[in-house]
């Protein structure tokens, strides 16, 4: 081995120790506690600030300095962490969205706190703690993962450890102490990032910003170890470390030279993007607790409030406004989040990297540098990057259509961490970038005015898109994703549409940015502002209007005048307490309603008569007819045709045959475990069959999805009620009508909501309505598509004595009025009173 070659790999041996700790603390902690703790690099950064202040400013020894920073400091602030932030989390909920969220407040609070304490600037004189050696840290590292795995392996703490893992609530119920549990999790996380960070401090930059981020980049280490086995994580670690090293040693001529150069400094930038992107994601529940997205209404004397603060400084104000045109840019970019987070419930923390593509695209249309196409007028080019940018958007939307919560957030953060590095922070993108203001805008003054019309008009776009049919299907896809599948929303393309219109956004309001400032500065769109910026919205109120307003306000004034990172400790620790603290937009005066309706009992509504048909007399009114029923297909119904379904080994359905027909109530029986919601899922469009079809009237629908399948006929309800619960009961209706078999029908959603008597609580939120009530809600959600076949799974669970006859007498008038009807149902009297065939199910087959 050469000497070059020897070194390199010494070299990368040391990064690839210290992204190996990362990834030993980040598979403890998630593995005790269940957090993918995004504030690792955080608290790594305080810890190298804490031992350089000890030692370069207080004269402390160096190893006394290390035993208190590692030994003492590092575990507090985990243990701190665990009983102020994570452990209330845990007892409100095991919600992974929330504690995803306090993670991401805790980072953005340290970035912050250190900023206020440490100052913004680079230090360069962190102690070295092992040495240029980096066999020395390689064997810390091994001895670390030789001791987490052979405590983990042979003790009795380890074997507490593997209890949690495997069943929290069990465990606890055997005995085990999980608060203790993920209390040493915490602290042991803390202590390997804290070790990070001192090793790393002395060969990067230590300041606020830029080692948090570079830790947050070797996550990729631990997702490709699927958050459980140490040996990979450490392997992927040094051969990423080593990979990048011998990188260095390429130098190739041509367009090629800068990519390379760029990767080998960020090879584990490009391991993120494969572990994000590429690999199976970690943690698949929602991405954003359900509090924290949907918003009160505002009052319009707020708006009046808003627009006046925002108008006084073209009265108040001289001619210098640098501060002030700062901020309505920055709403156009927050407002981005309204559409993708607050409406749309996805998470997006990528939104930086869109904003500072719209100020680098606007700055090299107006100098004509991008490839392609001409010099253009500084309105131009910013129009211009917002179309280009718009589908870059498809960057984070693609991943979001089959991913989740923590995987979600890797791959928006990854996307947005990736564009910093790869492009804003490369000299062959932005050298010598200036960016001017249009003609006759020079002045402050005159150009925020313009800010100030093009964000009322970007108020109003948002306005309408939440208010329309879009809207309210965004708002279903937020508050139960396959609930809008099954009332027929095509989620896939509104997740896509979500993140484009946010990335348009974004690039509006990041061109503006730059030319308000007159520069591109890179630095005003990396990854930690997206964190701070997704986090400050949040904690205002997603779904607000209002919120891209205030936060704009808070981020430019605080940090305006205070000492820079107050806006990141305040948001930071709002965002921290998610889980006790409720979006301040909650908190505003409710808009008056309807007046309630009159209460029969106990928490519940009056109901309606339910009428003896599913087409009831349409309610007097104006403007065209109805649209005539659609011809009657052929009366053959909703087919399975030997359906089979395995998961690995297991077969859950052996050659099933069952027919679903019109104009009559078919019941599905049996044990619990016979295949009956199997079944149900394969008719529904939910599962796939291993073998076998399902055809709808003779056509074979097997490969449709669960959208498609809403639209062609074939609606559902769920054994839990798949409400919105932010829509009220009216709007709930409305989707399913909307997006059914047969839309645009003027009286469909009246008709569901007189065939299931809701029409007195019409107006009420569909949140925290009595289960008989949900049911209902559901029900006529399915109903108002004018489906020829309903599938209902359990529709009387949780329901009483009249509640359930009541949904008899609805289930009869469906199959009256010629709807083939599937109920799947543990209620012998209801399938006695309403079934015209019975199957029974056992062991995945149907036996009678």
């Amino acid at each position: 081995m050469s000497s070059l070659t020897y070194d390199l790999v010494l070299a990368g041996l040391a990064v690839g120790s210290a992204a190996a700790l990362t990834g030993i603390g980040l598979i403890v902690t998630y593995r005790a506690t269940g957090v993918l703790n995004l504030a690792h690099g955080a608290v790594a950064m305080v810890c190298a600030y804490v031992l350089r202040n000890l030692v370069v400013e207080w004269g402390w020894p160096l190893p006394l300095a290390a035993c208190v920073t590692l030994l003492l400091v590092a575990p507090g602030i985990g243990l701190v962490l665990d009983r102020a932030v994570f452990r209330p989390a845990a007892v409100l909920g095991p919600d992974p969205a929330t504690t995803l969220v306090a993670s991401i407040g805790v980072f953005v609070l340290l970035v912050g706190g250190a900023a206020l304490v440490w100052g913004t600037g680079a230090r360069a004189d962190a102690p070295v703690l092992l040495g240029d050696d980096p066999w020395a840290q390689l064997a810390t590292v091994v001895l670390v993962a030789v001791a987490v795995g052979a405590v983990t392996r042979w003790t009795g703490p380890g074997r507490d450890l593997r209890a949690v893992v495997d069943d929290r609530e069990l465990a606890a119920l055997g005995g085990i102490d999980a608060d203790r549990v993920a209390a040493a999790g915490w602290a042991f996380g803390s202590f390997t990032a804290g070790l990070t960070g001192v090793l790393l401090a002395p060969y990067v930059r230590l300041d606020p910003y830029g080692l948090p981020l570079l830790v947050v980049e070797v996550i990729a280490v631990a997702v490709a170890a699927r958050m459980r086995s140490l040996p990979v994580a450490v392997g992927t670690a040094l051969a990423v470390g080593v990979a990048q090293a011998q990188l260095t040693r390429f130098h190739p001529e041509g367009w090629a030279g800068p990519l390379v150069q760029a990767a080998a400094t960020n090879l584990f930038v490009v391991a993120l993007l494969v572990a994000a992107l590429v690999l199976p994601g970690v943690g698949a529940r929602d991405a954003l607790p359900r509090a924290s997205t949907a918003g009160a209404r505002v009052p319009p004397g707020l708006w009046v409030a808003a627009g006046v603060l925002f108008l006084l400084p073209l009265g108040l104000a001289g001619d210098d406004l640098r501060t002030a045109v700062q901020v309505p840019a920055l709403a156009v970019i927050l407002l981005s989040l309204v559409v993708v987070t607050g409406r749309g419930g996805q998470i997006a923390l990528g939104q930086a990297a869109y904003a500072g593509l719209g100020a680098l695209f606007t700055a090299l249309l107006a100098a004509g540098r991008f490839p392609g196409l001409p010099r253009l007028a500084e309105p131009a080019a910013l129009l211009a990057a917002v179309v280009l940018v718009a589908p870059l958007g498809l960057l984070t939307g693609w991943p979001a259509i089959r991913r989740h919560g923590l995987a979600l957030a890797l791959a928006t953060l990854a996307v947005g961490v990736a564009v910093s590095r790869f492009v804003f922070a490369q000299p062959y993108a932005t050298a010598g970038l200036v960016l001017s203001r249009p003609a006759g805008l020079a002045s402050d003054r005159a150009y925020y005015a313009v800010e100030l019309a093009v964000l009322a008009g970007a108020l109003l776009l948002v306005a309408a898109l939440r208010r329309g049919r879009t809207g309210r299907a965004l708002a279903a896809l937020r508050d139960h994703e396959a609930g809008a599948g099954a009332a027929g929303v095509r989620v896939p393309a509104l997740k896509l549409l979500a993140f484009v219109a946010g990335a348009a956004l974004a690039a509006l309001g990041g061109g503006l940015l730059g030319m308000g400032v007159q520069a591109f500065d890179p630095a005003a769109y990396d990854p930690v502002r997206g964190l701070l910026w997704f986090a400050a919205v949040l904690v205002l109120g997603a779904d607000s209007l209002l919120s891209p307003l205030v936060a704009a306000a808070l981020l430019v004034g605080l940090d305006a005048g205070a000492r820079g990172g107050a806006a990141a400790a305040v948001i930071g620790l709002l965002a921290a307490f998610t889980a006790r603290v409720p979006p301040l937009a909650s908190l505003l005066p409710s808009s008056p309603g309807p007046p309630r309706p009159r209460r029969t009992g106990p928490g519940r509504p009056a109901a309606a008569p339910v009428p003896a048909s599913s087409h009831p007399p349409a309610p007097p009114a104006t403007g065209p007819a109805p649209h005539p029923a659609p011809p009657a297909p052929p009366a053959r119904g909703l087919e399975a045709l030997g359906v089979t379904l395995r998961y690995g080994e297991f077969t859950a359905l052996d050659r099933v045959d069952l027919l679903v027909a019109p104009g009559r109530v078919t019941a599905l029986v049996g044990p619990n475990g016979a295949g009956k919601s199997s079944l149900f899922h394969c008719l529904a469009g939910t599962a796939r069959p291993s073998a076998g079809r399902i055809r709808l009237d003779g056509t074979d629908i097997t490969g449709r999805p669960a959208h498609a399948r809403t639209r062609l006929g074939v609606a559902r309800t769920f054994q839990e009620p798949a409400v919105f619960p932010s829509l009220s009961v009216e709007d709930n209706v409305r989707v399913g009508g909307e997006q059914g078999r047969v839309r645009d029908d003027p009286y469909a959603v009246e008709r569901a909501l007189r065939l299931l008597g809701l029409t007195g609580v019409r107006h009420l939120p569909a949140g925290g309505l009595a289960t008989g009530t949900l049911r209902r809600v559901d029900v006529a959600r399915a109903v108002a598509g004018r489906p020829h076949t309903l599938l209902l799974d359990e529709p009387a669970a949780g329901l009483d004595a009249a509640e359930t006859a009541a949904l008899a007498r609805v289930l009869k008038a469906l199959a009256a009025d010629g709807t083939a009807v599937l109920v799947v149902e543990h209620d012998p009297d209801l399938v006695a009173d309403v079934a015209d065939t019975v199957h029974v199910m056992e062991a995945g087959r149907i036996v009678s």
